[in-house]
């Protein structure tokens, strides 16, 4: 936090201000009423002047993303696409979609290659740091095909644990969503982000996947978005994605 005799920084309310929570006067109205904290601490009064490429500032417990040319975007990454920035044998990569752009983005974990959509894109290293490891809890939901009909004792044995790697590895949800002759389409949430995960939980009960969706990564949803289509995030969802990843 800097101190608000300082000429350094700038005033909080303009920085939120441009963060788009609200008019300049509505975001001196929430730090009057106590709901604005920089750095972990509650602001109350006005004239507090902030760095925004460092400062942590909440609202309402929600993190503000303020740093300047800082980027989120959503790719619904489409089948046979490899997640990777660059492919030195010219194969498409998820590079290929965000050529065209200034900064220095790069991807948020990974999908293989012939899993599909939802993978986000960054400048921001410690929100990839925070979404990608487990400590943070951060949910990742997928649509899977696979061979039916589903045991009923499935769901219960992906949510008590399967051993992976020798270690126990478990979904936080599991729900046939439909069931088709001599096949299922199975939803699955869970928190682990290793290489396979999914695909390997579901030979080890039984149901090798056939083909595989990630639908949502924290509270960022894939919903309609065409395969091959980027969105930036921003407001609400952006600030949820923030907070869900412990920042």
């Amino acid at each position: 936090m800097t101190d608000p005799r300082s000429e350094s920084g700038i005033r909080l309310q303009k920085v939120l201000a441009q963060a788009g929570i609200g008019s300049r006067r509505a975001c001196e109205e929430l730090i009057e009423q106590g709901r604005v904290s920089v750095d972990g601490n509650v602001v109350r009064g006005q004239g507090l002047r902030v760095d925004p490429e460092t400062a942590a500032i909440h609202v309402d417990g929600e993190r503000v993303p303020t740093a300047a040319d800082t980027v989120v975007m959503v790719l619904n990454k489409p089948r046979g696409v490899l997640t990777t920035m660059h492919d030195d044998l010219g194969r498409p990569c998820v590079g290929d979609y965000v050529a065209g752009r200034n900064e220095r983005l790069f991807h948020v974990g990974r999908l293989d290659a012939d899993t599909e959509g939802l993978l986000l894109l960054t400048n921001d290293g410690l929100l990839s740091q925070h979404i990608t490891h487990p400590s943070h809890g951060v949910a990742k939901t997928y649509l899977a095909t696979v061979p039916g009909p589903i045991a009923r004792d499935v769901g219960r044995r992906l949510k008590a644990g399967i051993m992976i790697d020798d270690r126990v590895t478990s979904v936080d949800s599991f729900a046939v969503v439909q069931a088709l002759p001599g096949s299922a389409l199975v939803e699955i949430t869970l928190h682990e982000g290793r290489h396979h995960i999914v695909k390997r939980m579901m030979e080890s009960v039984g149901h090798p996947v056939e083909r595989l969706v990630r639908t949502r990564v924290g509270p960022v949803l894939l919903d309609q978005q065409r395969p091959g289509s980027i969105r930036v995030l921003s407001g609400p969802v952006l600030r949820a994605l923030y907070t869900d990843a412990g920042l």
